[in-house]
């Protein structure tokens, strides 16, 4: 198994974050990392992810929603092919940091029989893309203030 995670302070409520993290039609507007999302933020609904790595082509998947819930937590896992050949548990966590400040953890737990084989650069590359996210979430949250 490999984790990584990526994490960011903004000042405003676990709501405004959550706001701007749920609202899935709009992440083409500011978001460098998931440049498309679709579907339900249900537990068992089925989503359409486009992402752009850093210094990569995008890839689309469609993960399943494992927890949605409101100004917490929003995660979902993907396979690539088939369960065990390369599975990513994505993970957005919204913890309380003081008054008016949360801090987002954004994480990924990669599993299954290519984990081993990938090059660090696709690791790295996917933690950059998690800092440049959270960085334009939190601007965009800070910025509606």
């Amino acid at each position: 198994m490999k984790v990584i995670e990526a994490g960011v302070f903004v000042q405003a409520s676990s709501e405004k974050v959550w706001r701007v993290l749920s609202d899935l039609g709009k992440y083409p507007e500011w978001n460098p990392f998931i440049l498309m999302i679709s579907g339900e933020l249900e537990e068992g609904a089925r989503l359409s992810v486009k992402i752009g790595l850093p210094e990569g082509r995008p890839m689309t998947f469609s993960p399943v929603v494992r927890v949605a819930k409101p100004g917490v937590e929003l995660r979902w896992l993907g396979h690539l092919w088939f369960p065990g050949l390369f599975d990513g548990e994505h993970s957005f966590r919204i913890d309380e940091a003081g008054k008016g400040h949360v801090h987002l953890m954004q994480s990924e737990h990669f599993r299954g029989i290519l984990v081993p084989f990938l090059p660090a650069s696709f690791f790295e590359r996917t933690r950059q893309g998690f800092e440049e996210m959270n960085r334009a979430l939190k601007e965009r949250v800070e910025s509606s203030l």
